[in-house]
């Protein structure tokens, strides 16, 4: 699954630093490159503003008035939508750096910041958070399927990826042969599954665990 629409154009930076002469330089590199910008001057107008919803990244300046880069990383961990962070600092330490990329961020980045470094680390964490979001978007789409299930084909489901012979499937839904394959095959049909091995690994994304057959 391909996300539309995944120029440069239609990717979000999101600038959180307090210097007003750093958030307006990098909204004009950003948008020269072809990318939207958004810039906040502290962490909580960041925090109240909506998340983004298409391809997207974060720029964190360390040093911040109220909730510092690192905090702020830590509120960003907590959410549902957590685009990739890049952190920029004038002052920076290698406890610092270790801090952050241990915790998730994509680089930690000193100032005066290159432009061609910047622009290229911000594409290398677009690109994570659009396979992140084609991933999110898959396990939505096959929660829906698996919510589409009846009671019955859900235990069909959890039957079927323990991998029986259909003769054993019927016995142990208490049924014929005949409807066991009916079942199993609205079973394939709804999941949007093409073989029992593709059932199987989209069973494990969700959780499901085989019933047992006796």
């Amino acid at each position: 699954m391909a996300l539309e629409d995944t120029g440069p154009q239609n990717a979000l930076v999101c600038i959180v630093d307090d210097d007003a002469s750093v958030r307006d330089g990098l909204s004009r590199l950003l948008e020269s490159a072809g990318y939207r910008a958004v810039a906040y001057h502290n962490a909580q107008s960041f925090l109240a503003a909506p998340s983004p919803e298409g391809p997207a990244c974060l720029l964190f300046d360390v040093r911040l008035p109220d909730l510092d880069g690192l905090q702020l990383q830590e509120h960003v961990a907590g959410l549902s939508r957590r685009p990739p962070i890049i952190f920029m600092t004038g002052h920076g330490t290698i406890p610092m750096s270790v801090r952050a990329i241990k915790s998730g961020a994509v680089e930690f980045l000193t100032k005066p910041i290159d432009s061609d470094v910047l622009l290229a680390t911000i594409e290398d964490a677009l690109s994570m958070d659009r396979d992140q979001l084609v991933g999110q978007r898959e396990e939505g789409s096959l929660q829906q399927r698996l919510d589409s299930l009846t009671p019955r084909e859900n235990e069909v489901l959890r039957r079927v990826i323990a991998g029986p012979m259909i003769k054993q499937l019927a016995a142990a839904l208490g049924t014929s042969e005949v409807t066991a394959k009916v079942h199993k095959r609205r079973v394939m049909e709804k999941m949007g599954a093409r073989t029992l091995v593709e059932l199987i690994h989209m069973a494990e994304r969700l959780g499901i665990e085989a019933l047992p057959i006796k």
